[in-house]
């Protein structure tokens, strides 16, 4: 079985709701005239990636754009990773939501690593990694700094992610793209991420899991790499098949973890050189 990811590098513009709505919306149409399962977009695309942001300039949960959205999902048969500020208890949050096929909110996930030693620092972090079932796959969000993190990607593996999909927005992509491409190997899922296009940005990419062949000849896990400039769809497919075989019979992922030795993960004390200002 084939999952194929549409994945849009593209700019949406700040505090222009109705048109980045339009935009999503002609774009569901286009990725499933090209038979993509779902629609991948940037960080924050239905607000754009506007800091400082605000508890006001945030959308509710139940705003009638999302409910919008959901409708064109199910009216195209595309799912969607509709992504935005939204309101949290006091302050406003970076949120995802997996819309399915149907139109259902499958799953909201915020932001749990906001840069806080940026604008970011106002936002509501989140409390957890999700995962939810998306027409039998199983699929976990990182959002942007979440990936600099291993423990993002480690932590939605041990909750059963298959695939791992990222809205992104930042630049100087070369090391975050070599790390993507390791959280892929390392935890055995798949992985495509979105990234608004511009002079040292976009690099939207997708990675599979599998790094060798049953003979153990290396192989190149990279599904996608566009440019930096470029922007569009790209997409991404994902042979689930083979990546659900490459699982069974290969030795990374949650196989020979020795976790009684991970206690200091958990230490929460910080020490030099590692110190930063506006640290919890």
């Amino acid at each position: 079985m084939i999952f194929k990811v549409a994945i849009l590098q593209a700019r949406s513009e700040n505090a222009n709701i109705s048109k980045n709505i339009d935009k999503i919306k002609d774009t569901m149409k286009q990725a499933s005239m090209n038979h993509a399962d779902i629609l991948l977009l940037p960080e924050c695309f239905v607000t754009g990636y506007d800091l400082p942001m605000t508890y006001e300039k945030s959308i509710s949960d139940d705003d009638e754009a999302i409910k919008s959205i959901c409708k064109s999902a199910q009216e195209y048969r595309i799912g969607v990773v509709l992504t935005s500020f939204t309101k949290g208890k006091k302050q406003p949050q970076n949120s995802a939501f997996v819309i399915s096929k149907s139109g259902k909110i499958l799953m909201k996930y915020s932001k749990v690593h906001t840069c806080d030693f940026a604008d970011e620092k106002n936002v509501e972090a989140g409390k957890e990694f999700k995962v939810c079932d998306f027409d039998g796959i199983k699929l976990g969000v990182m959002i942007c700094y979440d990936r600099e993190y291993p423990e993002s990607a480690r932590v939605l593996m041990l909750k059963g992610a298959e695939i791992i999909l990222v809205p992104n927005d930042c630049g100087a992509m070369r090391p975050r793209l070599q790390a993507l491409s390791t959280r892929a190997y390392e935890n055995m899922v798949g992985i495509a991420m979105a990234n608004p296009n511009g002079v040292n940005a976009g690099c939207s990419c997708a990675y599979s899991p599998i790094c060798w062949d049953k003979n153990g000849e290396c192989v190149d896990n990279t599904l996608l790499l566009a440019d930096a400039c470029s922007e569009g769809l790209f997409y991404a497919d994902f042979d689930m098949d083979q990546i659900s075989d490459y699982r069974h019979r290969e030795m990374m992922g949650n196989t020979f973890r020795k976790v009684d030795s991970y206690a200091e993960l958990l230490n929460r004390t910080i020490q030099e050189p590692f110190i930063r200002k506006g640290q919890e």
